[in-house]
């Protein structure tokens, strides 16, 4: 870049910055950045501060990196780095010493301090260096800044990008920066630098500040960079929202659950054009929208602490519900959509619109996240206005969930762009017979059935209670599931029978031993007996791994411990696992579970990821799991796992309008204290130790 002291400058990013970046068709390993945000804004680093150009690295903003490199020397070298901690999620310190300068000494004399602070469309950055040297220090401190405005399908499939400019300007009191392209502009203010030389042939933008310190002083330098994009669907939300506060013996439930509220709270995102409808954004980097599944999931298990983001959620999906039939993004009348972004997405082979509707479970959850909201206490009238959603998903489910009229719920992409799978598991090869081969479609899900019963059943309820027909034709419907279920999905004999994964579209059992079956849990489709049988097959050691619940079982032909779906551990799955044993009535069952839960969380630093290892805890030489290199972390159905992990140490439920408590004998985590647990508009206090548990109302 061309030094100035008063003119702008303008510079084309030169094709370097691609030739930088990984290998084209890799998807980038996130498992070693540390990541801060504050949705829809994001800053991965690695573990030393530095943001390069190389991976995933970088600040995003609504889907678009508009900052691609932030690397800070001082005196021509980076600073070697000792540590850095994680304050909240929106709040990172890193820690360095700068060994070119100061004394000529064994131990370090000067010392380098790096805050970063991440708010919606803001990044803020505070370096502090500070010596214990003998004699003065005189240097400078330099940042190198670039910026490749590529869109996140781009990062995430490895293929770089090419900025349309920036343009650079010394000012009195600093630099003032800015780059832009048809979707995005950025700028960064750094008050007291001056534009540097680029040792990258004039493609990098270089901050300056003269470094002066007296012995045992220290001097602060900051820049801040801020982002908009245009037509984002959906914004960030900035107003506080209390969270609830865990107290307890175990130190690693207590840092769990500050983690995971302190992550959800920065996963709030609304409709721009509706920003009281506040939801969970499904996760960071790749993941920053209203996800149907998703966003559905996270809010039904942090419904203990309030009914405000399952309303939000609910309304949110409601107003995109389909309303006509259009094989190319999947809609249909009724169904609530997958997907919402602010274009067209292309994923190697797919080509998913902006507004997606590829989900086969994402309806029946959206009339079951209704039903227990209104359990929770959402407000009557709220209710009321949800039920014409509540007719048309109803509508979605009797009229186009089952297009062959075999009385199950199955998918097929009829439009060859978009989702193979259109389950949890949407990966392409998640769908296994034991033997290893992959089934074809069209696939009916084992777990959707059980999603599909306890929606008919829950919407029977709503119905009859606002005064609404068709509740006993939805019990019907729903009893009718039940009887067909059990009699094709149950295979294998005695102590290892169970539901298959899935129907093909042969109508034959798709017969692999899966984490599936932990979501029939609680959903009602099963009897007491089966539901002892299952949980029996969730923590044995074929599918509990000691750290969570295993997707696929050990014994299977498709299983691998790092497959996306076929063997790692998923978050979510064993806390919706939890959830289940918990509603059966047998929460000691997830006594196992919880517990790995637990272990799993202080191997991350207690930030849960996407998914990990499924490799056996017994078999690993440190008490820790081993990561899935491209894992989200922070992921808002990953986060919310800490809703029923309190569930099953304390046996919180709803019952009938009251709080329930019923605590296992063998919950692990000691005496717990949780507080603002709300039911309806009321808050509360859970106390759970050796005198019991205890619910006291809040003040």
């Amino acid at each position: 870049m061309t030094r100035t002291t008063g003119q702008p400058v303008r510079s084309r990013i030169a094709a370097a910055t691609a030739k930088r970046r990984t290998a084209v068709g890799r998807q980038p390993w996130l498992h070693d950045l540390v990541t801060v945000l504050e949705a829809p804004t994001v800053v991965l680093s690695g573990e030393s501060g530095q943001i390069r150009d190389a991976g995933a690295e970088g600040a995003l903003h609504s889907d678009l990196r508009v900052l691609s490199r932030a690397v800070v020397t001082l005196g021509g070298e980076e600073p070697a780095p000792i540590g850095h901690v994680l304050v909240s999620a929106q709040t990172a310190r890193f820690s360095a010493v700068a060994r070119n300068l100061g004394d000529d000494a064994p131990d370090p004399t000067v010392r380098v301090d790096r805050t970063r602070t991440v708010a919606d469309g803001r990044v803020h950055e505070r370096i502090e260096v500070s010596s214990t040297a003998a004699e003065p220090v005189s240097s400078w401190i330099e940042i190198q800044l670039d910026a490749d405005l590529a869109r996140v399908e781009q990062i995430k499939s490895g293929r770089g990008s090419q900025a349309e400019g920036f343009e650079a300007e010394s000012v009195n009191d600093g630099v003032f920066a800015r780059w832009s392209s048809s979707q995005a502009r950025a700028s960064v203010v750094a008050p007291g630098a001056e534009l540097g030389e680029s040792a990258f042939g004039g493609t990098v933008l270089v901050l300056r500040w003269p470094l002066d310190l007296s012995p045992r002083s220290h001097q602060v330098v900051e820049w801040t960079l801020a982002a908009d994009t245009a037509k984002a669907p959906v914004v960030g939300v900035t107003r506080d929202q209390p969270q609830p506060v865990l107290a307890a013996d175990d130190h690693r439930l207590a840092e769990l659950a500050r983690q995971s509220f302190s992550d959800l709270a920065a996963l709030r995102m609304a409709p721009a054009d509706a920003p009281e409808q506040i939801f969970y954004a499904a996760g960071s980097p790749w993941f920053f929208t209203l996800f149907g599944r998703d966003s559905i999931w996270a809010a039904r298990l942090m419904l203990p602490f309030g009914t405000d983001l399952a309303l939000g959620t609910l309304r949110a999906l409601a107003e995109r519900q389909g309303t006509v039939v259009d094989v190319a993004s999947a809609q249909a009348p009724g169904k609530i959509p997958h997907e919402l972004r602010s274009a067209e997405g292309v994923h190697d082979h797919m080509t998913l619109p902006a507004l997606y509707y590829g989900t086969i479970d994402a309806t029946p959850l959206w009339i079951c996240l209704l039903r227990d909201a209104w359990r929770w206490g959402l407000p009557e009238d709220e209710v009321r206005s949800l039920l014409p959603a509540l007719e048309a998903a109803l509508g979605w489910l009797r009229d186009y969930a089952d297009p062959d009229g075999d009385g199950f719920l199955e998918y097929l992409d009829e439009s060859g762009t978009g989702l193979a799978n259109q389950g949890w598991k949407d990966s392409g090869d998640s769908i296994r017979f034991s033997d290893g081969r992959i089934a074809s479609g069209p696939v009916a899900l084992c777990e959707v059935q059980a999603y599909a019963y306890e929606a008919a059943v829950g919407a029977a309820d709503l119905l009859e209670h606002f005064g609404l027909d068709g509740a006993p034709q939805w019990r019907e419907w729903a009893a009718g599931m039940q009887t067909r279920f059990r009699e094709r999905f149950w295979v294998g004999e005695g102590r290892r029978r169970y539901p298959a994964l899935a129907l093909d579209g042969h109508k034959r059992p798709v017969d692999a031993l899966t984490s599936n079956i932990g979501h029939l849990l609680g959903t009602g489709i099963l009897s007491a007996q089966e539901s002892e049988q299952i949980a029996e097959l969730l923590t044995g050691e074929e599918l509990s791994s000691g750290f969570g619940l295993r997707t696929m079982s050990t014994a299977e032909g498709g299983y691998s411990p790092l497959s996306y779906h076929c063997g790692s551990v998923w978050t979510h799955d064993t806390a919706i696992a939890v959830h289940g044993l918990v509603r059966s009535g047998l929460g000691e069952s997830a006594s196992g579970l919880v517990e790995g839960l637990l272990a799993a969380s202080a191997g991350f630093g207690y930030r849960m990821p996407e998914l990990y290892s499924g490799d056996a805890r017994s078999g690993l030489d440190s008490d820790r799991p081993m990561p899935y290199p491209a894992a989200c972390r922070p992921q808002a159905w990953a986060a919310a796992a800490i809703g029923p992990i309190v569930q099953a140490l304390t046996g919180l439920q709803v019952r009938d309008g009251e709080l329930v408590v019923e605590r296992p004998a063998s919950a692990p985590a000691g005496a717990l204290t949780l507080s603002r647990v709300r039911l309806g508009a009321d808050s509360f206090v859970v106390s759970a130790g050796r005198d019991g548990v205890r619910v006291e109302a809040m003040d």
